[in-house]
């Protein structure tokens, strides 16, 4: 069940006093410590945040994708490390529960996320496993009630902070039918942290690999209860998290082109404001005009993405999604880029906001799937289709 209409106003209205107020002016504390203000955390936890996308059945608000989109599209106007702090709890990390887990998965697990109580990481690229997700080599191998479970996994969000990983480890032969989903407490015997990343932007998220030796699993945490199904999960599971990640980059890029028409209307050049200058005007409206063509994309695939049967593959929806993570990551770059041009030499310098935008944004193109994969997924149903 959603929320209504006016509820759902309500919410967004405090998304958005929330990310005015409160993310806004802590951005550059973030920038500076490379870290989210425990403050800030718990005030998300009041709000509700970690449990968006989750079920009220299960202590969650229980958005659809739309309603979800329309929020990430708020909170994608400040600094991307505080979107960051709840997005695998709302995307990667819970879904393959909520989607392909058992009913007692769910219910022991799914409230404790939807308060924010416990942070779960989305385990799966390796550091010879990518794009190519398919060749995941971390090994879950059967022992009696538990699997054995050993690998290294890379560039784990959230794994600083996170109680439990949803996980993919091979159970059985070569390929994508060998893989199987595991929740994997982070406390469990052999799993241990690698050191921080240190990252081009996005200061105050965390990463870092994830190494297991011989972590010994409950078979009653494989997802679903039934090996060889982790792929399938994993996909539906980008699916939404890569829609979710369209709307934080139309958020972004319409920050930056506020920040870039504020910049237009007040630096003064030959005794005019740059923005009264042709040229300048030509980048606002190019940032503008693919800002709103990004935007209406996005909540289209939702609309269509909320229609499909709840859990269901869809290739249609799959196609349409990947075109809005290709567009929109790449339009946010754009848009930064344009950004950093219109304030001149001030656009290089730390102290503009769009400096680090520019860095920020740089990693949409790459985490949940890069722009070539969602090229691949569009291609490939293109030449499916008669």
């Amino acid at each position: 069940m959603t929320i209504d209409d006016e509820t759902f106003r309500l919410l967004a209205a405090s998304v958005e006093r929330f990310v005015r107020e409160r993310l806004v002016p802590a951005e550059d504390e973030v920038e500076a410590s490379d870290e989210v203000p425990a403050a800030i955390v718990r005030e998300m936890r009041e709000l509700g945040l970690f449990g968006l996308s989750i079920p009220q059945e299960y202590g969650g608000i229980g958005l659809d994708m739309a309603q979800e989109c329309e929020l990430a599209y708020l909170l994608g106007h400040a600094a991307l490390a505080f979107r960051s702090v709840i997005g695998t709890n709302v995307g990667i990390g819970s879904q393959g529960i909520l989607m392909d887990g058992t009913p007692a998965q769910k219910a022991e697990y799914l409230p404790r996320i939807a308060s924010g109580e416990l942070i779960v990481s989305f385990a799966l690229t390796e550091p010879d496993a990518g794009s190519d997700a398919a060749s995941i080599r971390t090994r879950a191998d059967a022992e009696g009630d538990h699997y054995l479970v050993s690998g290294t996994k890379r560039y784990i969000t959230n794994a600083p902070r996170a109680g439990a990983f949803t996980l993919m480890a091979r159970t059985g032969g070569p390929g994508a039918a060998g893989i199987s989903a595991f929740i994997v407490p982070a406390g469990l015997p052999g799993l241990t942290l690698g050191k921080p990343d240190r990252k081009m932007g996005q200061r105050g998220t965390k990463t870092c690999d994830v190494h297991l030796d011989g972590v010994r699993v409950p078979a009653a945490n494989l997802i679903g209860g039934v090996p060889g199904k982790g792929f399938k999960t994993a996909m539906k599971v980008l699916d939404r998290g890569r829609l979710h990640l369209s709307a934080v980059a139309c958020g972004m890029a319409d920050r930056i082109l506020q920040e870039s028409l504020a910049y237009a209307r007040q630096r003064r050049q030959f005794g005019q404001r740059i923005g009264d200058f042709q040229l300048v005007q030509a980048m606002l409206a190019d940032s503008q005009a693919e800002l709103l063509a990004g935007w209406s994309l996005v909540r289209e695939v939702a609309r269509r993405y909320d229609e499909k049967p709840a859990g269901a593959a869809d290739p249609q929806v799959s196609m349409q999604v990947a075109c809005a993570k290709l567009y929109c990551s790449e339009m946010a770059g754009r848009v930064a880029d344009r950004g950093v041009q219109i304030h001149g030499g001030a656009g290089y310098i730390g102290d503009y906001k769009v400096e680090r935008f520019y860095r920020d944004v740089r990693l949409l193109r790459l985490y949940e799937g890069t722009t070539q994969i969602q090229q691949l997924v569009v291609g490939k149903h293109l030449m499916k289709s008669e």
